[in-house]
């Protein structure tokens, strides 16, 4: 994952993920506003488990090309490798257990494939938070505001399991996995791109690795806060794409009317008015009734 491809690729693939789950959240709630409920991921037309299906295998690939087809063959055992490879693993099982628990269909279903959803993002977040500790420079500022996406991804992910009714949790959290795929394109892009190189910065291998390093301290300064202007130009501009959609799709899929059954409710009014027709007879039966019996006994005892 070391290269512009490696991060290009699964940032790719991230960036559908969010937004195909985007555009699903958006219709969802504006076809039933109040009825709303979120998905922790969603079924294709066709092909039911398409969406898992692709994680798998993007997930197999990232493996295979880590550490079977891609690296040389001492890369291959590099602790670095494994800690990509952890974190593909980890969406491989998440979206293998996916399939198995809706086959199977637990009552807490939706808790559990929320949690499985939130592990890829825990791995993320502790390999990149330590695999930037011992890359200085550039790319540790780009890991570094890639952790804050990570960190929204999983906060979402594992609020969306207490409050499965709440739309913004829902997409905030589709909109933080978009952002981290196209965060991951940029990283590749501008790290591993040598015409894109900061000012005063240069591209040198060191075992094994392309990384960026600056002539001074001034420059690597500047090249962070171009870094840090890039994420918040990035970031108003995937918040501005999301809102645009949500207006967008709403006018496409308007709010649909639920109407209640004619049939049950005539049945419940006929019900309700027996079970009055039944409380008035009963209250007029006991106004009428008169006991006979106790009355005409002294009669008897006289005669």
């Amino acid at each position: 994952m070391g290269t512009m491809v490696g991060h290009v690729a699964p940032g790719f693939g991230f960036f559908l993920i969010g937004l195909w789950h985007l555009i699903n959240h958006i219709k969802l709630h504006s076809l039933h506003p109040n009825s709303y409920r979120s998905l922790p991921w969603f079924p294709a037309s066709k092909i039911r488990y398409l969406e898992l299906f692709l994680i798998m295998g993007g997930s197999f690939l990232s493996i295979s090309m880590e550490h079977l087809m891609g690296p040389s063959r001492h890369q291959r055992f590099d602790p670095e490798s494994f800690g990509y490879s952890s974190i593909t693993m980890a969406l491989f099982i998440y979206a293998t257990f996916s399939i198995l628990i809706d086959q199977i269909g637990p009552k807490a279903q939706y808790g559990l494939t929320l949690l499985l959803g939130a592990m890829p993002f825990i791995q993320q977040l502790l390999f990149f938070h330590f695999h930037s500790g011992t890359h200085m420079g550039i790319e540790s500022q780009y890991h570094l505001l890639l952790e804050l996406i990570i960190l929204v991804c999983l906060i979402t992910t594992l609020m969306a399991i207490g409050y499965p009714k709440s739309f913004f949790v829902s997409f905030v959290r589709s909109l933080a996995i978009l952002f981290q795929g196209l965060w991951f394109v940029v990283m590749g892009f501008m790290i591993w791109t040598p015409s894109l190189t900061p000012r005063d910065c240069f591209m040198n291998k060191e075992a094994g690795h392309h990384v960026v390093r600056c002539h001074s301290d001034e420059a690597l300064e500047r090249a962070k806060s171009v870094v840090n202007i890039q994420f918040s130009w990035y970031f108003m501009g995937v918040t501005v794409f999301a809102v645009s959609l949500y207006l967008f799709l709403g006018k496409i899929y308007p709010e649909k009317v639920e109407y209640a059954s004619l049939t049950n409710s005539e049945e419940s009014g006929e019900e309700h008015e027996d079970v009055e027709a039944q409380k008035e007879s009963k209250l007029s039966e006991s106004k009428s009734f008169i006991p006979l019996g106790e009355p005409f006994a002294p009669f008897e005892m006289a005669r």
